[in-house]
């Protein structure tokens, strides 16, 4: 038997991460002669800080099969604890809690700043001779891992399946808007994405052929709101109504804005959202028509909607997943398992690594070429892109007494070995 693997995430979850975990889990099951114990970092790194390591190998094997299905992060639990260069006791801790329980191996589910976590390890691991691979598994809603040119991933898990959320959700609201534009003319939805557009353009999949007013107001817009005012104005002169689809990130001053432990803006824990600053802004100055407009500004059930989430993304996010165990048994440490898709008209992807150095603390942006002329827009070459991610069935989810069944582990935990602990960014 092997050395003991441990596996974490971090940061805001997505329909599809637990499909990951369990694309881990079941491939280091499957090489039961190379890995010894699973275990789970309780809480992300803060619960290998704290010592709290759920055991997976100890779980039934049908509740690790029901992650497949299992939303968000209730599972093995998430955080948004950033291990900083300065905090050099919770590196020689995480050492420390790696020794005593004989992990070998170490995956971290997440974003930018999780794959900068993983890369810090990886490099702690080598300078302190420490026995360990360590692996990136990416995820995100916001699609901003990697690079601007889709070179080190294509697109992360947890994208497809958001974007497929805002497709059939804008559908709804054209049913909504288009029944009641006469006392209510003007829908605002407020999209996740602090700083990038993926998920607000994703709106745009609910009609391709624009055959209904939407709008759709990105970060990258280089709009106002003055100029979101006068262009949601002219459409209702123009067809009697709209639908607005806003970015939480789109700038309409200041919010009164709060910040997690990474430093990424919280809009929706903020004073105001940008939803209620429009919504209010357009009815104050009026609109060019009988009614007000109103507001829908769905939370985070954006990423824990299962009954949304796309078959392809959950496909995805399990082979991603085994991809990472892959390449830890044959490639060491320090890479991300990544998603690279094949040229040609039928979508196809293939599984490969890249370095986490090149893909920690990375940030893509919105291609300047997929925003249509008007601002207000995405163009083709976007829904191309998108289309396939979002795939053509509903996933299949269990029901028990008319309620989703979901993965539910027992708090099976590893014996502590070590002193109690206090993670720095906590004294």
């Amino acid at each position: 038997m092997g050395k003991n693997v441990l596996v974490a995430q971090s940061g805001g979850p997505t329909p599809v991460i637990n499909n990951s975990l369990r694309g881990v889990v079941e491939a280091c099951f499957d090489h039961p002669n190379s890995f010894g114990t699973v275990f789970a970092g309780y809480h992300g790194i803060e619960g290998v800080l704290k010592e709290e390591l759920l055991d997976l190998s100890a779980q039934p094997r049908e509740e690790i099969a029901l992650l497949s299905t299992t939303p968000a992060a209730g599972a093995i639990g998430t955080c948004r604890y950033k291990l900083k260069s300065h905090q050099q006791e919770d590196f020689q801790r995480v050492v420390d809690v790696f020794r005593a329980h004989d992990i070998g191996y170490f995956f971290y589910i997440g974003g930018n700043d999780s794959m900068d976590t993983a890369n810090k390890i990886a490099v702690l691991a080598r300078e302190q001779g420490l026995d360990l691979v360590a692996v990136g598994v990416p995820k995100t809603i916001d699609n901003d891992v990697g690079d601007s040119e889709f070179k080190l991933i294509d697109h992360t898990p947890g994208y497809g399946s958001v974007a497929r959320y805002w497709a059939l959700m804008v559908q709804g609201a054209e049913e909504e808007n288009r029944g009641s534009s006469p006392s209510d003319p003007v829908l605002v939805m407020q999209a996740m994405g602090r700083k990038i557009g993926f998920i607000p353009a994703a709106a745009r999949l609910a009609d391709p052929h624009r055959e209904t007013p939407i709008l759709i107001f990105m970060p990258e817009s280089g709009l106002d709101l003055n100029a979101l005012t006068d262009i949601v104005a002219d459409k209702v002169r123009e067809v009697g109504r709209a639908l607005v689809v806003v970015s939480e990130g789109f700038p309409v001053g200041d919010l009164g804005e709060l910040r997690d432990s990474f430093g990424h803006v919280m809009f929706s824990s903020s004073a105001l959202t940008v939803e209620r600053v429009v919504v209010n802004h357009l009815n104050k100055v009026g609109l060019p028509a009988r009614g007000a407009a109103r507001g829908n500004m769905p939370g985070t059930d954006q990423r824990h909607s299962m009954i949304y989430a796309s078959t392809v993304d959950l496909e995805e996010a399990y082979q991603v997943g085994r991809k990472a165990v892959e390449i830890a048994l044959k490639d060491g440490n320090g890479f991300m398992a990544t998603i690279l898709r094949e040229p040609g008209d039928v979508y196809q992807v293939r599984y490969d690594k890249v370095p986490l150095e090149l893909v920690a603390n990375s940030e893509r942006h919105f291609p300047e070429a997929w925003i249509a002329p008007n601002r207000v827009d995405v163009t083709n070459d976007f829904l191309r892109y998108a289309r396939p991610l979002i795939g053509d069935s509903w996933p299949s989810v269990p029901l028990v007494d008319g309620r989703q069944r979901f993965a539910r582990l027992k708090p099976i935990f590893a014996e502590k070995k070590l002193p109690e602990y206090v993670p720095q960014a906590y004294r």
